[in-house]
């Protein structure tokens, strides 16, 4: 392999981005706006719609963007001036190297997690369009092509990554606008009554269903923020990462939760039916309805809808398989161990085929909120670390080398228990775990654990420091 294409894959997974390098954020975007236009996205709209009405999850998803779209800012503020992913920031910015190993496996789980999940939603859709039977040969084939094309495509750097996620991206969005138009075209629902119904599921109060609402949309708001770090890295400037933060949020909680809540709305009761006449029940026709939302897109749009499907979950498979390849670098990376970005790549893909062969996509599921504290929690140490301990002034070049920063990695379990267990208190977790992070990790910081030397980091050490 010529050192030229090594360069290419590797794509600085471990080392600071060239000045040269670094991109806009008309580049940036395509990434986070792609990995974010997915089809759990679109379900994510339509659940919580039909659980708090459209005007309180509007409400809601404006909140949640703001929120996510200044949390994205700041960590990819830091991984803009450090030229470094996420997880490789954690080091010297909240866990310490080893400590980092827990950054590396909350991330790496989650997106490997959303991963998995993706494939099996593009996998059942396939056999629902196809007619084809869930059977291991069909799984093989399927699973294995899928698996293969995220391999590619995520294995030559950012360059191409950007190049598939802007055309896919772009694909995706006019096929979208298009299934908006057909889809309420085909009701006899008017503009009024779709964007103005309430709760449809019994129960729960105005102020519950805000909560709710809140919880659902807050919880991928700290994956996106470390998301952003990874490709802030590349950015020009501030002002790019700021850019590319907020579209990304926007895409995630305005565009995609707006359409989902109105695609799933306007096609439930023909989704439904159709189920009823495949011999379901009424009850299990309308949970189908709700949650088989590949199936939905596939009965509303038949080829439309199909390649809605394929474009959704394509660019989102790409990126990422890309972003976890970098959280598995970093952790392999502090355990000495470095095969190379390609392995990480190959490796992410066959975690989550056994992810979905071990029929725990289900544990994943139920595990999505807590990941989601915990990536959020982790995201707001790093700020404070960086914007209230350091204040802005220590380059890692500066830096020793720091096997665990006991602050962080106390302020990380607190802060994402608590969150969890004081939600009949503070029903809205992030609330709690970023008071926590804010307050706490400055003084067990400054004041209890301070920083130790004598520990030689891996990165550090091949810059020759």
């Amino acid at each position: 392999m010529s050192t030229n294409l090594k360069n290419v894959i590797e794509d600085h997974a471990l080392q600071r981005v060239p000045d040269e390098e670094r991109k806009s954020w008309r580049n940036l975007s395509w990434n986070t706006m792609g990995i974010v236009s997915t089809l759990v996205q679109l379900l994510v709209g339509g659940v919580v719609t039909f659980t708090a009405g459209i005007w309180v999850g509007i409400i809601a998803a404006i909140m949640v963007t703001i929120i996510g779209a200044l949390l994205g800012w700041l960590v990819g503020h830091i991984s803009f001036k450090e030229g470094l992913s996420s997880t490789v920031i954690a080091r010297y910015h909240g866990l310490g190297t080893m400590g980092s190993l827990l950054a590396s496996g909350i991330y790496g789980f989650m997106i490997i997690g959303m991963l998995a999940l993706e494939n099996a939603l593009l996998y059942e859709g396939i056999l629902f369009y196809l007619k084809l039977p869930n059977n291991v040969t069909n799984a093989v084939l399927i699973y294995g092509a899928l698996s293969l094309v995220w391999i590619i495509l995520a294995t030559f750097g950012i360059k191409l990554v950007t190049r598939v996620s802007s055309v896919l991206t772009i694909l995706f969005l006019i096929v979208l606008v298009y299934m908006v138009f057909i889809s309420t075209s085909q009701t006899g629902l008017t503009w009024t009554q779709i964007l103005t119904h309430g709760a449809i599921f019994p129960g729960g109060t105005t102020s519950s269903h805000f909560v709710i609402a809140v919880n659902m949309l807050i919880g991928s708001a700290g994956a996106l923020a470390l998301v952003d770090a990874d490709y802030g890295r590349y950015a020009k400037s501030s002002r790019d990462v700021f850019i590319m933060a907020l579209l990304g949020n926007i895409m995630m909680d305005i565009i995609m939760f707006l359409t989902g809540a109105i695609l799933i709305f306007v096609g439930f009761e023909t989704v439904q039916q159709y189920y009823i006449n495949s011999g379901m029940s009424q009850a299990d026709a309308a949970n189908a309805a709700l949650n088989n939302v590949g199936a939905t897109f596939i009965i509303l749009g038949g080829l439309a809808g199909t390649l809605l499907m394929l474009l959704a979950q394509a660019k989102a498979q790409v990126l990422n398989t890309y972003s976890s390849s970098l959280a598995l670098s970093n952790l392999f990376d502090t355990l000495k161990w470095r095969p190379g970005r390609l392995f990480m790549v190959v490796i992410s893909n066959i975690v989550g085929l056994l992810m979905i062969a071990g029929n725990i996509l289900g544990l994943i599921n139920s595990w999505l909120t807590v990941l989601g504290v915990m990536t959020t929690c982790l995201a707001v140490i790093m700020v404070a670390d960086y914007f209230i301990v350091q204040k802005q002034t220590t380059n890692i070049d500066s830096l020793q080398g720091e096997a665990f920063n006991w602050a962080g990695v106390i302020t990380l379990v607190v802060g994402s228990v608590l969150a969890m267990l004081l939600q009949g208190i503070i029903p809205i977790a992030f609330v709690t775990s970023t008071i926590i992070s804010l307050i706490f990790y400055p003084i067990l910081r400054i004041y209890v654990f301070k920083p130790q030397t004598g520990y030689t980091d891996s990165i550090l050490r091949n810059k020759g420091m």
